[in-house]
């Protein structure tokens, strides 16, 4: 679906922007919901902050001659299946992909890269999009990026930075009419509780968890992200669009990874959920919630 701005709702009709660092993350992170309230009526706006360009191939089957020379154009055309898939309109900030340097020391981030340039920068850019679309929602990462990838913990600051500036009229000029947003949520997906399900269901099946492995490394001194989640939302109807927007990622999604290594009846019928955090909000509502529009009035 194409972008466009937002008019006032009809009555029950809210609307709902989901800020991601890279094209692929919408997809694995709160995507079933986005399809929910999108096919529920509600408007749904995903806003990805860069272009993914410094992603690797992920999926054997695309690392093929002539990808990596136009991978910029090639994760835009992903990400408009995604958002097809999902039922979504979908805006890009135009950033660039700041990559996940390794080495120790970790080399600098490259110059001009998203996660290196100043936070009002982005920030403008994200509270234009806030001021035209008006959403009453905002989601986003947590203060550690859903994981310490340098572009996501920016785009947790710059969401931040944009649900609580966008309602201040002196503050951003030139970005619109003000607009205050009023709940923040973030998005917790790397549920122990839940992988620990899923590997007990492989072994009732006499399999062997594809999550075995990470559970093993687990370190319980580490506070599990169920403590910090306070809202789910019932959206299993949904998880086929899911995996439907994932696999349109093919160069980032290995339909034969551990994206798909759940079957979908197992997920549907053990963990029909997805997860968030109210991390800040405008208006009263009641914890734990079943929906992330609880407590805002028509």
């Amino acid at each position: 679906m194409t972008e466009s701005r937002a008019d006032d709702p009809q009555p029950g009709v809210f609307r709902l922007m989901a800020v991601h660092a890279h094209p692929d993350d919408e997809s694995s992170k709160g995507a079933a919901t986005s399809a929910k309230y999108a096919a529920e009526g509600h408007e749904v706006l995903i806003v990805t902050l860069t272009g993914g360009e410094r992603g690797d191939i992920l999926n054997p089957a695309m690392d093929l001659p002539g990808i990596k020379d136009r991978i910029h154009e090639v994760r835009r055309e992903e990400m408009a299946k995604a958002a097809e898939a999902l039922g979504v309109q979908h805006r890009w900030l135009g950033f660039v992909d700041s990559g996940l340097p390794e080495g120790d020391p970790r080399p600098p981030l490259p110059e001009g890269s998203f996660a290196t340039i100043p936070l009002e920068e982005a920030a403008e850019a994200l509270i234009k999009v806030v001021r035209e679309f008006r959403p009453h929602v905002i989601i986003t990462y947590d203060e550690h990026g859903g994981y310490p990838h340098p572009d996501h913990i920016r785009c947790h600051e710059v969401s931040v930075e944009a649900f609580e500036k966008s309602g201040d009229p002196d503050a951003y000029p030139g970005t619109g009419e003000p607009w205050t947003p009023l709940k923040l949520y973030y998005t917790h997906g790397f549920i122990r509780d839940r992988m620990m399900l899923f590997s007990d269901e492989f072994e009732r099946h006499g399999q062997e968890s594809p999550f075995k492995e990470w559970l093993e490394r687990w370190d319980p001194s580490r506070n599990d992200l169920m403590g910090r989640v306070t809202t789910q939302i019932e959206c299993a109807e949904y998880f086929p669009q899911r995996d439907d927007a994932l696999r349109a990622h093919a160069t980032q999604i290995d339909p034969n990874g551990v994206f798909f290594a759940v079957p979908l009846e197992w997920q549907q019928r053990l963990w029909p959920t997805e997860e968030f955090e109210l991390a800040q909000t405008r208006v009263k509502t009641a914890i734990p919630e079943t929906d992330l529009f609880s407590g805002i009035e028509a």
